[in-house]
């Protein structure tokens, strides 16, 4: 017999039949039972943890001093000595083998199994083609949200999510598994920024924690810091502006030195955003400052394909911010921004009418304003931005007023 004090306790299937302990099971002799089991090497520590009565306890009955009469304790005294059935019958218990409950109980194990085997072998076949062929998926899904927004192509991102998470969820090589949560951060930040548009906030928090999760396993800081800076809007659309500064300059002090500057640009910009809705127009002007001195050559990094940054997209967030203070250079700003896009931002073109039409409107020109903040409504409606039809509106409203409609 093995003597370890969780090692099973297994007593010879003689004991069973042998007068005494059919007297002492009829009885329900509890001490008689610990011990038949202590003659047969079971120490009181190892008859204490199978029973789960503990060591005291089982000290305490073998001398005298315990008499158990609950039928839940005398069927873990049962289960832990492991009475076979006509042992369990004597003592008052149902017989474990052939009842209902356990052929369900080991029906449902046995189908538990069967199913995690079946998905850690469909993960095993990953390989870096089929992390690339996830990867295109991803990055056209994002293509499309650019043009169509992402109501558009909701269920396919769900769809992409979901095949995403359940290869990460159950891979097993290391190097695949964090391949694949590199992926669903990048998936999962623009399922958040979808929600964003959708005004599903909560949907949106949700997604960004998954990805920061995600981004934690990857070991990337720079889709660490992208995700976790793009969770700072949904408190501005909150309207907690301070609290997503304060993530943002946190996220930028924590990763600074560990990311890209292109990266930094946008960290930098998206600082300057929560300081203009929080009405300080000094520390947005630094932190756009910042950003155009960070700016890196080209439009994109490949390691990056989540980040699409440039002077022009600079000259958008620039009018977007200082067209809140009034500033007479943000008009051509946008109309700098406008210029530059390539027509596949619809959302993006969308926001920047949207500014200019603003800035156009507090220079008390309504009539120019007018067909921008119509080609922002058509814009809007076509990507189903909530979020940008939400304030379109609005301004819609000052247009009519300033032409006297």
């Amino acid at each position: 017999m093995q003597n370890g004090a969780f090692d099973p306790i297994e007593l010879p299937d003689a004991v069973w039949d042998q007068d005494e302990t059919r007297e002492i099971l009829k009885s329900r002799d509890i001490a008689g039972l610990f011990r038949i089991a202590r003659k047969y090497g079971a120490s009181q520590v190892r008859i204490g943890t199978a029973t789960g009565l503990g060591q005291p306890r089982v000290n305490k009955i073998l001398n005298g001093g315990g008499c158990i009469k609950e039928l839940a304790v005398i069927e873990r005294v049962a289960n832990g000595l492991r009475l076979p059935d006509h042992a369990r019958m004597l003592l008052g218990l149902a017989p474990l083998a052939g009842t209902p409950q356990a052929h369900e109980e080991d029906d449902e194990h046995e189908d538990q199994a069967r199913e995690l085997a079946a998905l850690l072998d469909s993960t095993a076949t990953i390989d870096p083609t089929t992390v690339m062929i996830l990867r295109t998926d991803t990055n056209n899904l994002r293509l499309l949200d650019r043009r169509l927004g992402g109501v558009a192509i909701a269920d396919k991102m769900l769809a992409q999510i979901s095949q995403i998470q359940r290869a990460h969820r159950h891979s097993v090589r290391p190097g695949m598994r964090a391949e694949l949560a590199h992926l669903l951060a990048e998936t999962a930040s623009l399922a958040g920024w979808q929600a964003i548009n959708a005004l599903a906030l909560k949907d949106a928090w949700h997604h960004y924690e998954q990805a920061k999760a995600a981004a934690y396993e990857a070991e990337d800081p720079a889709v660490l810091a992208y995700v976790s800076g793009e969770q700072a809007y949904v408190l501005m659309e909150l309207g907690r502006p301070a609290e997503a500064m304060e993530l943002l300059q946190h996220v930028h002090a924590q990763h600074h030195t560990r990311v890209p500057a292109r990266l930094r640009t946008w960290l930098s910009s998206a600082e300057a955003e929560a300081a203009a809705v929080l009405g300080d127009e000094a520390t947005c002007r630094r932190a756009l400052d910042q950003a155009v001195s960070l700016l890196p050559g080209g439009d994109a990094d490949p390691d990056m394909p989540y980040l699409s940054i440039n002077t022009h997209h600079l000259a958008r967030w620039r009018g977007n911010c200082l067209v809140r203070f009034g500033d007479p250079a943000t008009a051509e700003d946008l109309r700098s921004a406008l210029a530059g896009m390539d027509g596949t931002y619809n959302r993006a073109e969308s926001g920047v009418r949207c500014d200019l039409a603003h800035a156009l409107l507090a220079a008390g020109d309504a009539e120019a304003a007018q067909p921008h903040i119509q080609r922002a409504q058509q814009l809007a409606t076509m990507t189903g931005s909530r979020r940008q039809r939400r304030r379109i509106n609005e301004l819609a409203k000052a247009v009519n007023r300033g032409l006297g409609c």
